[in-house]
């Protein structure tokens, strides 16, 4: 049976969404997803909380509650000793514990490049789930964590990262996406995406649709600091420069001279790892929703930009403008 005579496929791999959605019942569905990640940090722990916290990201991404989850262990078990692979499986224990959901098991496969992550379950209500191209004009772009990843791990693994730093970019990495979904779920969200490997902008170009354009003001979008001084040095990982070869001629800069973007506009194009949510939702919600998450601790949470309507007949390709 092909994925078109199943009709309780509700979402698949087709659209760039985060996650599988399949129907059970008129107001039950399962969300399948799954991701492993490299070492981004040194800390066996850490690493795999950060690498757990970054695929139930996508059941979060999706409106949905983690219920369980399988361990995806490569373990390169000539350099990785047997107790740091331990740590790194107890590090992912933990995260699924704080996101409710419980370990059913896992595999573990022989690799020459050590990589963790998960598969995960959730549920969602059929009805309301979150795809990543809902947004319709005049809505408003919340995003609820910074960006600067990508540079700062490749900055890390350089060993030329302070410490206080790396320690801050952990904390912001390993930090779930639960409770930003879980209040967000009391609004009317049109749309919602995580940003992880393809960037900002490499993310919201997904959540364009045939009706709108994304308007980003540059000031407003959090930015761990520390992140401009190497991207100037020329710090990037390779995936954000991807990123950038990908999508750019759907952005158009018109950056002012005092961006913090202004000449590093690479940094919108970062791979981030565990990243933060991006939620379109209606204007007259926009703010309520920002108080209630910084609120409730996700103080970097920010209103980003909004969205306006396409003209069909503009011969502009740009479809996000960087102001």
């Amino acid at each position: 049976m092909s994925n078109e005579e199943d009709k309780n496929i509700l979402v698949d791999f087709r659209g760039n969404e985060d996650a599988g959605v399949y129907q059970l019942t008129p107001e039950l569905a399962l969300v399948q997803t799954a991701d492993f990640i490299t070492p981004v940090v040194n800390d066996p722990f850490v690493y795999g909380q950060i690498a757990a916290a970054n695929a139930l990201s996508d059941v979060y991404a999706m409106g949905g509650v983690v219920r369980c989850a399988l361990n995806l262990m490569m373990w390169d078990s000539c350099r990785i000793p047997q107790d740091y692979a331990r740590a790194i499986l107890e590090g992912g224990l933990s995260k699924i514990k704080e996101a409710g959901g419980v370990l059913v098991g896992g595999h573990t496969v022989s690799d020459s490049e050590q990589k963790y992550g998960l598969s995960v379950s959730g549920i969602v209500n059929p009805k309301r789930v979150w795809r990543n191209n809902g947004a319709q004009v005049g809505d408003v772009l919340i995003l609820t964590k910074p960006i600067g990843m990508g540079v700062l791990t490749t900055a890390l693994k350089a060993n030329i990262l302070d410490f206080k730093v790396a320690n801050k970019i952990a904390q912001i990495m390993a930090t779930l996406n639960r409770r930003a979904c879980v209040i967000a779920s009391a609004f009317n969200i049109h749309a919602c995406t995580d940003i992880t490997g393809f960037g900002l902008l490499g993310h919201l170009s997904e959540m364009l649709n045939d009706k709108i354009n994304i308007c980003l003001e540059s000031q407003a979008i959090p930015l761990v600091e520390e992140a401009i001084g190497f991207a100037r040095i020329g710090i990037i990982p390779g995936g954000s420069c991807g990123n950038e070869r990908a999508v750019k001629n759907l952005c158009e800069f018109r950056l002012k001279n005092d961006s913090k973007f202004k000449d590093l506009e690479i940094l919108l194009f970062d791979a981030q790892t565990s990243g933060g949510l991006v939620f379109a939702l209606p204007q007259n919600d926009a703010q309520t929703l920002l108080t209630k998450l910084q609120d409730n601790g996700i103080e970097s949470a920010q209103i980003i930009g909004y969205t306006e309507s396409r003209q069909l007949d503009s011969s502009t390709k740009a479809r996000i403008v960087i102001y």
